[in-house]
């Protein structure tokens, strides 16, 4: 059996209009991972978002998460857990080993580690991605998806192509 590289490995995001930059960081996780814990924002922890359009509901994403898991060949498990807070559940399993974080992201992940150190934990290995760039080799983004610039695929769309 070919044995992963992590027992347990979590991930988190929104995962609002599923892209290219969702699939690498869920890729990654579970290529490295026997066990992948997915959290996913969930509708209460949105309203704190300064985001400037509507996210999709927690069910919404949750449902087009499972559909391109389903689609997937997946050798590892996995649980979509919500996450309330930024940290989910980082600060509390001691069974975690690594977090996969984008580029974007991974601040938040250096916070985590120093969190963890003060509450006794191991740090977790993190595992940085590099951003998935669109089409005008600029990051894709959920925001550049709702704005119309590109598509889910990184694809500039003509409206935008003209300006």
């Amino acid at each position: 059996m070919n044995r992963k590289k992590y027992r347990t490995v979590a991930v988190g995001g929104t995962f609002d209009k599923f892209h290219k930059g969702h699939e690498k960081l869920i890729d990654k996780a579970f290529e490295i991972g026997e066990l992948v814990l997915i959290g996913l924002t969930d509708d209460k922890m949105l309203k704190s978002h300064t985001k400037h359009f509507p996210i999709a509901s927690y069910s919404a994403r949750k449902k087009s998460l499972i559909k391109y898991l389903k689609n997937k060949d997946l050798k590892s498990a996995y649980q979509i857990i919500p996450l309330d807070s930024p940290f989910g559940v980082t600060l509390d399993d001691e069974e975690i080993e690594a977090l996969v974080v984008s580029q974007e992201t991974s601040s938040r992940a250096k916070e985590i580690n120093t969190l963890r150190g003060e509450l006794g934990l191991k740090p977790l290995i993190l595992i940085i991605i590099e951003m998935v760039l669109s089409e005008d080799a600029v990051p894709i983004s959920t925001t550049r998806i709702k704005r119309k610039e590109i598509d889910r695929d990184g694809r500039v769309l003509l409206s935008t192509k003209h300006k």
